[in-house]
């Protein structure tokens, strides 16, 4: 079973530099409908283009109207060939709900960046009597080396409740390297102008619980 690394370093990265990557690094976002994932992705896919490298990106949407599972898939590098995450390929996995974290976990490669937003939202299946909720969720993160994180409540303190992918992106934005400047200019560019200070603050944020 992969494991991540539980340390996490800052970006430091100069503004506009161009990226060089030794292999493809995949990214693997996951959540359920409604959670914003695309803008995620959208908003890295962005920063890894201005930094020079090729990007694809792969959404899955699932029934993501019933609240079902939505995964996207970004892969960067000098040139990628693939759109596919096969288990055991994810660089970093961000999980936008804890249940998503272990569903996924087998994408994850050995020494990957788990990231976990600590809500819980309770699948379909559990709603209407066909399955049960597994047991011991926060601890099995744990032994993952998850990064856990209350990205809800992180971004409701930004003023923007709304803005818990943006503040699972500024957490992401550690594990990667591009400068932070460069995905505040991406933020700026993706969301709407009126939420745009909020949005900031929210990836702001989250970069600090993800290096606390």
């Amino acid at each position: 079973m992969p494991h991540a690394t539980a340390s996490a370093q800052a970006s430091t990265i100069e503004v506009g530099k161009r990226v060089t990557l030794e292999k493809t690094m995949t990214v693997l976002l996951v959540g359920v409908g409604g959670q914003g994932t695309i803008l995620a992705g959208n908003i890295l896919a962005m920063c890894a283009s201005e930094a020079g490298l090729d990007v694809k990106v792969s959404e899955i949407h699932g029934m993501s109207q019933r609240g079902g599972s939505v995964s996207t898939i970004i892969c960067m590098g000098q040139k990628v060939n693939s759109m596919i995450c096969d288990p055991g390929t994810a660089d970093v996995l961000v999980a936008f709900e804890a249940m998503e974290a272990l569903r996924n976990q087998q994408f994850l490669r050995e020494g990957g960046r788990l990231f976990v937003n600590d809500e819980t939202i309770t699948p379909v299946p559990v709603n209407i009597g066909n399955a049960t909720m597994p047991q011991n969720v926060d601890q099995r993160l744990d032994a993952l080396g998850a990064t856990r994180m209350n990205a809800g409540a992180i971004a409701r303190e930004a003023g923007s409740p709304r803005s818990t992918n943006v503040v699972l992106v500024g957490a992401l934005s550690t594990a990667l390297p591009f400068a932070r400047e460069e995905w505040e200019d991406a933020i700026r560019r993706r969301v709407p102008p009126k939420t745009v200070d909020a949005n900031l603050k929210a990836f702001a944020l989250g970069r600090e619980a993800a290096l606390a």
